[in-house]
């Protein structure tokens, strides 16, 4: 992490558990990024302070906000415009808005969060909708994907604009030179899929920008790590990532159920103790919790609404390095080289067209 300091709001009050679930994450994410960050706790500060007053590192670096106001679970994102604006969430939005905080951190209500950071903060010039990414283990290395669900539909320009911002994504927070990128679709052959989807990649074969195209991906490529970036509209985003959060769930407990099945079973388990252990921390979904909205003119970060401290840790740290590393200015600078180019005006001009 950078040595400059940052400040980042919390949103105490979201997800399933609430303060009880933040402020520990937040003492942990403390320890491991070694300082220079403070905290701002947004919410009710009879459940925060005497959880702080267990922390007193975290409790010298971090103010409350209070608030006893905040957005439910299930609540209408359009209900939560119009009625939350004295809500934890909307008012740790606001801090980012208004320059008290470089980030915010919500495991608040999904549709909620997406639809009041896009409001409150907007898009960075240049990109027309944010894209919800994440990081997913594979066979040879993280792979991030996006959009994992806050655009249902894209048209080809916002493809393109997702290839950038993933690429900007592993270039700036995973040291990529130039990390390979793929859109993916139901073959790899440069006739299939949908129109929007091969004009883009058309788009992306003919432009410079911060990654490098490799064309078309299939499902089963993202376990194997085939590319950096996937990119794909959030439908088919949402669906595999719920598909790859249920196949390991399942995994999980045939493995519990094969190791413990006989007296010969759990002797074995006992003696690979060590190396489970490894697997367990490499598939770990809470080590990957985080849901990055890229794209909006500020860091803000989705958690998981069920995870416990450990996960909602890896939330903040997620935020912290996007602020750290500089990520939307760099992402400015690449939007607007990529839209100078003489080239990607054509292509863009010759994928409208349907000429490509």
């Amino acid at each position: 992490m950078s040595s400059e300091h940052q400040t980042m709001a919390l949103d105490a009050m979201g997800g399933d558990f609430g303060p009880e679930v933040v402020v520990p994450a937040a003492a942990a994410a403390l320890e491991e990024l070694g300082g220079n960050i403070e905290f701002i706790f947004f919410g009710d500060e009879n459940r925060i302070k005497p959880l702080l007053a267990k922390h007193e590192a975290l409790q010298n670096v971090s103010r409350v906000r209070h608030t006893d106001k905040m957005i439910a679970n299930d609540e209408k994102p359009s209900v939560a415009l119009r009625t939350g604006r004295e809500s934890s969430m909307r008012l740790a939005i606001d801090a980012v808005k208004e320059g008290q905080a470089d980030s915010i951190v919500s495991a608040g209500n999904t549709g909620a969060l997406m639809a009041t950071a896009k409001m409150v903060l907007k898009c960075l010039p240049g990109i027309n909708r944010p894209a919800i990414a994440s990081v997913f283990p594979t066979k040879k290395d993280d792979t991030v994907m996006l959009d994992l669900g806050a655009n249902l539909a894209c048209d080809a320009e916002i493809l393109v604009q997702f290839a950038l911002l993933g690429s900007v994504y592993a270039r700036t927070v995973r040291g990529l030179g130039r990390p390979s990128v793929g859109i993916l679709n139901v073959g790899s052959e440069d006739m299939k899929g949908p129109e929007s989807v091969r004009e883009a990649a058309s788009i992306l074969a003919h432009v410079d920008f911060p990654g490098e195209f490799t064309g078309f991906v299939e499902g089963n490529d993202i376990p194997m790590g085939t590319v950096d970036v996937v990119v794909t509209d959030g439908f088919t985003g949402n669906i595999a990532l719920k598909v790859a959060e249920g196949v390991g769930d399942l995994s999980g407990s045939y493995f519990k159920e094969a190791l413990s099945s006989t007296l010969l079973s759990r002797l074995g388990a006992l003696l690979a103790m060590k190396a489970l252990k490894k697997v367990k921390q490499r598939i770990d979904p809470r080590y990957y919790n985080g849901g990055m909205f890229l794209g909006l003119n500020g860091i803000c970060v989705k958690s998981h609404g069920g995870m416990d401290a450990y996960g909602f840790s890896r939330a903040i740290i997620v935020a912290a390095n996007l602020v750290s590393q500089g990520y939307n200015k760099k992402v400015a600078t690449e939007v607007e080289q990529l839209m100078s180019q003489e080239s990607f005006m054509t292509a863009s001009a010759l994928a409208d067209s349907g000429m490509s």
